[in-house]
């Protein structure tokens, strides 16, 4: 998929040397949210951008005026949908449409990839978000953290 441009908005595909830059955003933006701060902060580890998932191409970054506002990274499934397997916006870039342009640039990957769901595994405290940016509920999951909402978007 080619670059997108959205106003003063970019969004790309991530490059290998950017992924210690793409991780302490997303520690940042988690340690930002009273949701997921205690997890973060007793397991440090979980913070992860897989080098895989970048050199498939499978990592966007979200450059506003030229500076990485956010990113989003994709997991395809065997069953042929696909996972928005994180989404992070840097705290103080928050609440201005960042995360919702990285979801639908997700879910335009994904459709041109021949998915016709895009799922997420979201944390309850995201709920509104993700239905705001036209997931449904379809049953919940344990994750190693707690109860979690599966929600897909259809594409």
């Amino acid at each position: 998929m080619q670059r997108v441009v959205v106003d003063n908005y970019v969004i790309r595909r991530a490059a290998v040397s950017e992924q210690k830059r793409l991780e302490d955003l997303e520690r940042r933006a988690g340690l930002a949210n009273p949701g997921d701060r205690a997890a973060i902060l007793a397991h440090p580890e979980i913070i992860e951008v897989p080098l895989e998932q970048i050199n498939s191409g499978d990592v966007f970054v979200l450059e506003a005026d030229g500076v990485v506002a956010g990113f989003a990274t994709l997991k395809f499934r065997p069953d042929g949908g696909v996972d928005l397997d994180g989404l992070f916006v840097e705290p103080a870039m928050q609440r201005r449409g960042f995360g919702r342009l990285l979801v639908d640039h997700c879910a335009d990957v994904a459709r041109v990839r021949g998915a016709g769901y895009l799922y997420v595994i979201g944390n309850p405290h995201a709920e509104r978000f993700y239905r705001a940016c036209g997931f449904v509920q379809i049953g919940t999951t344990e994750t190693r953290f707690g109860p979690a909402l599966l929600m897909r978007r259809a594409i």
